[in-house]
């Protein structure tokens, strides 16, 4: 079975598999958020985080490749009563325009090797605008112990040093590496090993 198979299987059932409340580390970073702009959400899945990012008031554009989960995104954001911009795309091998948004959100995205994500964060770093704000949230190669949920490979994890490397010269960086309880529907429950980043990118 592919990658996409996989995923369009698991998101082609009636509930939310990750629940329909937002993650809990992006809630959390609701302070760090401008009034108003444009934010990008990665691989948002069936939407609980791009739809709680518009209802911050931002102009959101969310991508995933699965169409079963855009579907259940849009329902959601209808149900919400507010607008995201869907967009099926890969990832990968989407297009990072130029400066375009002042949030983007990363957000358990953990299905691609080295190489892939080396693609994906020069893309990030190219499609952030000056001073935009960027939230990150992955396993580390310890959740292979817990077996909770993620990739099954430690190449996949993200590691402290490997997000200082990725995103350097950032402003207001934050890392945190932590164990906790993961509650986000069926798809992401038990005890966890996660890093959580936040960043901005450089003015000049």
């Amino acid at each position: 079975m592919t990658e996409y198979d996989r995923w369009q299987n698991r998101f082609s059932v009636p509930e939310y598999i990750f629940g329909e409340k937002p993650n809990a580390f992006l809630a959390a970073q609701k302070p760090l958020l401008p009034a108003s702009g444009r934010a990008l959400s990665i691989a948002d899945g069936e939407g609980r985080n791009g739809v709680w990012l518009a209802e911050q008031g931002l102009d959101v554009h969310a991508i995933d490749f699965s169409p079963a989960a855009l579907e259940k995104s849009r329902a959601l954001a209808a149900k919400r009563g507010v607008s995201v911009e869907t967009e099926l795309a890969d990832v990968i091998k989407w297009h990072y325009p130029e400066a375009a948004y002042d949030v983007v959100a990363v957000i358990f995205t953990q299905f691609m090797d080295p190489e892939q994500r080396e693609e994906v964060f020069a893309g990030i770093r190219r499609t952030l605008k000056p001073g935009g704000l960027l939230l990150i949230e992955g396993y580390t190669p310890r959740q292979l112990q817990y077996g909770t949920g993620g990739p099954k490979r430690e190449d996949h994890m993200y590691t402290r040093t490997l997000l200082e490397h990725a995103f350097a010269g950032f402003t207001s960086m934050e890392i945190s590496e932590y164990d906790v309880e993961m509650n986000e529907g069926t798809a992401h429950g038990g005890m966890s090993a996660v890093i959580d980043f936040t960043g901005h990118k450089p003015v000049a």
